[in-house]
């Protein structure tokens, strides 16, 4: 392998194809997602599916704090975009409708919210965060008539491809589903993303990185990959307290991301490469790891290894 990578697409510093640097160069400038919550519930949660959703999810977990249903969606996008120009100095936006499932509702709700946020001048697209069972025709015909004229990203959580992970979660939807959703979005114009998760119980090392050759099967255009993680109120924290869910320690998470990161074609940005909670609602991992430093130990990692995003499986490389 040379001492860096030899692709274009990677940054040569972070030695994987990230997705802010992906926007900066489509859009020209500082690019943020600004989270919003459209107040969605979930098939898992309100009996379609089933309830109590995945054993793991506490949404508030990742919610910004003025993301709630109460608040208009205008309000939340305001708040967020003056919080990232301040931070960041972003100057467009990308709005992601991040909580629940985000085309679970009628495709009139739909065109709605997403026309709502779309008609800010400085947003450039929406992100839409959604299960693989939860996307009717007439939705995925609103979003690609929305991706002909701006940026649309579908995020879809499959989480593990392990039909029996996905039953012992109680994510209420299969493998098959989210290929089938994969094929019904593809090439419309839609960008797609997948949201993965490492460390579930009786998951190995070698089962997780197969997801690493499924996305490359597949017309991704970025994925999001965190740990498991334990926080108060979740069925996951019960298990943990029990001692039936061993978190996994901070060195196994890295390298196996790392194991992932080289698997995967340097095609698939990476958006997130690791997950965290509040303090105040955490029960375990304790990593104790800001977001930054999450990534750098992933960074870090591929630098002592001598190797990239990409690197087992780029065949220019």
């Amino acid at each position: 392998m040379s001492a860096l990578p030899p692709s274009s697409l990677l940054n040569p510093d972070l030695r994987f194809h990230s997705y802010g640097t992906w926007l900066r160069r489509r859009f020209g400038c500082r690019v943020s997602k600004v989270n919003v919550d459209g107040g969605f519930t979930c098939p898992n949660r309100d009996g379609s599916k089933g309830v109590g959703g995945c054993i793991y999810c506490d949404n508030s977990s990742f919610s910004p704090p003025g993301t709630q249903p109460i608040v208009t969606i205008e309000q939340q996008m305001a708040e967020g975009m003056a919080y990232h120009r301040s931070r960041l100095r972003s100057r467009k936006f990308i709005v992601y409708f991040q909580k629940f499932t985000n085309t679970y509702a009628p495709a009139a709700t739909l065109r709605d919210l997403y026309g709502r946020a779309l008609d800010h001048p400085d947003v450039l697209g929406i992100s839409v965060g959604t299960r693989p069972d939860a996307l009717s025709s007439e939705a995925i015909e609103l979003l690609t008539e929305l991706a002909r004229h701006r940026y649309v990203c579908v995020e879809l959580g499959l989480q593990s491809m392990d039909d029996d992970i996905l039953t012992r979660i109680n994510r209420g939807h299969t493998v098959a589903e989210y290929l089938d959703a994969v094929a019904r979005l593809a090439g419309r114009g839609i960008a797609l993303c997948t949201h993965l998760i490492y460390g579930f119980p009786g998951e190995t090392r070698q089962s997780f990185l197969k997801s690493a050759d499924l996305m490359a099967s597949l017309p991704m255009d970025s994925v999001k990959l965190h740990q498991l993680h334990a926080v108060a109120g979740t069925r996951l924290a019960e298990l943990y307290l029990r001692g039936d869910y061993l978190p996994l320690p901070l060195d196994e998470y890295v390298g196996t991301a790392c194991d992932f990161l080289e698997r995967l074609p340097a095609r698939i940005a990476i958006q997130r490469l690791y997950g965290s909670a509040p303090v105040a609602i955490r029960v375990a991992p304790n990593w104790n790891l800001k977001n930054n430093q999450m990534w750098y130990s992933v960074v870090n990692e591929l630098k002592k290894r001598g190797s990239w995003q990409g690197c087992l499986v780029d065949q220019d490389d």
